[in-house]
């Protein structure tokens, strides 16, 4: 579809107009087809180019890519640009991408907009595209409204703390620990459970190598026993947390007494809960039905032909993504098909007679594990494949358990399994957390995991400066993953803490001290705590005036200060602004979107 022509904005440039007094650049992202399926691209920069102020607009196939980076660099250093305006996709993706591509230009990087056209318009509007198109362009013209009144700002500089504190023993906390302590950082290790290791120590052999799990948690532990900048504090938790990115202040409760650590750093490793079926759900609850890890134990703690309850086992039936892809957990929990897989080989091991029937749904053994999925067939376990609205069924026959299942593989034809064993192949569920959660603020997703800023641009940073998340508190992730993941966090930790200095975000809250009536209103709407109220003497410098007796101001610590913006709409004389989004940039936004409206 072909979109109406767009209006030109009121003011907009012609030769014979007073020259402009900003000289802002505007880019406009095809992403792909993302965007330019749905949004003119070509209209939209059509239109902005006679806007006021707009020296230079264009479009780009991938505004992201090396290659256009280069050119706004080079427009901004030709043009002489002093405010820059990307429409692309969300904010949450690129702003630290296109915020570098300015500075390198040198340009102020705070003086730069991404308005995002692809969540908000393209992929919103996808069944109108005349109105996508006008809604991009409304968009893009509030976001050089906002340039227009940008100001240079400054990050904040403060001095960080050599020390990470790591929440969470298992072995992305251990081997963060170590990471962390080889890069000449102190570390405070904190473990909830009485000893280090987390499941992974209950482990015995583990795919796809064969190493033990209980060797492997032993010898981490040694290498974290003998750096004496690791403190390793078991039956202990987080309690408290104050003070600012850089120099938080952490209590952490003991058996024996609180104690407080100045950390730079807060990396959350504290793993997953298995997911535990209900009374009932797959024959749960009855003689010779368990869980996978209830199936792995038995394994490791017995040696010679399978037993259970004083009788041999000799067939076995394994139901997959029990507690995973369900209405209440709906994601696929991965390492559940290549744990279920690698036991079937490890109870093959016990004997060449043992029967082994998979009932699976999908079969997800990615990577290298499809390799242990070939060696299960040819050691001789059958895949029966049912539909997901008609799972199996699991009852008592007679000493035994009958399993009965409809084999999409044969036509749906009914099949059924006389076992001695039912193991249930059980996911990972988020673990519970409220108070960790309630001390750090940290982002919980729908699934009850731990929320990064993005998977692939920024995968162990979460929305709350200076804590990271890292392991399976995060995602299901196998122990590798979980391993990977930890590193990565000790990464983004040392990168900050090596320098020794932290930037701050200048896009905080300012007090009008003079406009302030000291009425405490943004103290108490302050999530933060980085208001506070002071004698109005402290301002009267700035201010010129002389102070009311006894009258007090809101004072700012821009330390603390997360930009949130929520003590400016409680003021109630509009002492408070937010730099960045200031009342008047948000004002001159909202008259960009209204730009060509009828009425």
């Amino acid at each position: 579809m072909t979109a109406a022509p767009l209006p030109p904005q009121e003011g907009a440039s012609d030769p014979g107009a007073t020259p402009s007094k900003r000289r802002i650049g505007v880019y406009v992202c095809h992403c792909g087809g993302n965007i330019s399926d749905y949004v003119d691209v070509e209209q939209v920069v059509a239109a902005v180019k006679a806007d006021a102020d707009v020296v230079v607009a264009r479009d780009a196939m991938f505004t992201c890519s090396d290659a256009t980076q280069q050119e706004i660099a080079q427009d901004i250093a030709e043009h002489q640009l002093d405010g820059m305006v990307v429409a692309s996709c969300s904010p949450k993706l690129h702003t630290l991408t296109f915020r570098s591509v300015a500075r390198r230009a040198g340009l102020n990087p705070y003086e730069y907009t991404q308005v995002n056209i692809r969540e908000q318009c393209s992929w919103t509007h996808t069944d109108d595209h005349d109105g996508a198109t006008r809604k991009a362009l409304r968009l893009v013209r509030a976001g050089v409204a906002r340039t227009r009144l940008t100001e240079p700002l400054e990050p904040t500089a403060v001095e960080t703390v050599p020390r990470v504190l790591v929440i969470g023993g298992g072995v992305a906390g251990m081997r963060a620990a170590v990471g962390l302590a080889d890069l000449g950082l102190e570390v405070v290790l904190v473990e909830r459970a009485p000893r280090l290791g987390g499941w992974v120590a209950r482990l015995g052999t583990t795919y796809p190598h064969g190493a033990d799990g209980g060797a492997l948690v032993l010898r981490l532990d040694r290498e974290i026993r003998r750096r004496e900048a690791i403190t390793v504090l078991t039956g202990a938790e987080l309690v408290a947390k104050s003070g600012t990115y850089g120099d938080y202040q952490v209590t952490i409760h003991t058996e024996a007494e609180p104690i407080t650590f100045s950390v730079g750093q807060i990396i959350v490793t504290t793993g997953f809960d298995s997911y535990e079926p209900a009374a009932g759900e797959f024959g749960y609850g009855i003689s010779g039905v368990l869980t996978l890890p209830e199936f792995t134990s038995l394994l490791k703690e017995s040696d010679g032909p399978i037993t259970h309850e004083g009788r041999p086992v000799r067939t076995i039936a394994y139901i997959y993504c029990v507690g995973s892809r369900s209405e209440e957990h709906p994601y696929c929990s991965r390492f559940c098909c290549s744990a279920a897989v690698h036991s079937a080989l490890l109870a093959a091991d016990r004997g060449e007679e043992i029967r082994q029937y998979h009932l699976y749904r999908d079969l997800r053994t990615y990577g290298k594990n499809e390799a242990i999925l070939t060696e299960s067939r040819r050691r001789g376990s059958l895949y029966l494949k049912f539909a997901d609205d008609q799972p199996p069924s699991v009852s008592h026959d007679g000493d035994g358990l009958r399993v009965t299942v409809r084999d999409q593989l044969t036509a749906g034809e009914e099949v059924t399994i006389t076992a001695d064993l039912v193991v249930l192949v059980t996911g990972m569920v988020a673990g519970k957390n409220p108070k960790l959660i309630g001390t750090l603020k940290l982002p919980v997703g729908r699934d009850g995991f731990f929320n990064e800023i993005h998977p692939k641009l920024r995968p162990v940073e979460t929305v709350v400066d200076g804590v990271l998340i890292a392991g399976t508190c995060q995602a299901p992730k196998t122990v590798a993953e979980s391993v990977a993941s930890g590193l990565a966090a000790v990464t983004q930790a040392a990168a900050v803490l090596k320098r020794g200095v932290a930037e701050l975000d200048p896009q905080v809250a300012v007090v009008n001290a003079s406009a302030c009536t000291g009425c405490g209103v943004c103290v108490d709407a302050c999530p933060f705590g980085a208001i506070t109220l002071v004698a109005a003497e402290g301002a009267s410098a700035e201010t010129g005036t002389a102070p009311v007796a006894g009258a007090r101001t809101a004072v700012i610590d821009v330390a603390g200060c997360k930009g949130c913006g929520g003590c400016a709409p409680v003021c109630t004389v509009d002492a408070i602004d937010l730099r960045g989004y200031t009342n008047a940039q948000v004002r001159a936004m909202i008259d960009g979107l209204l730009v060509g409206v009828a009425g």
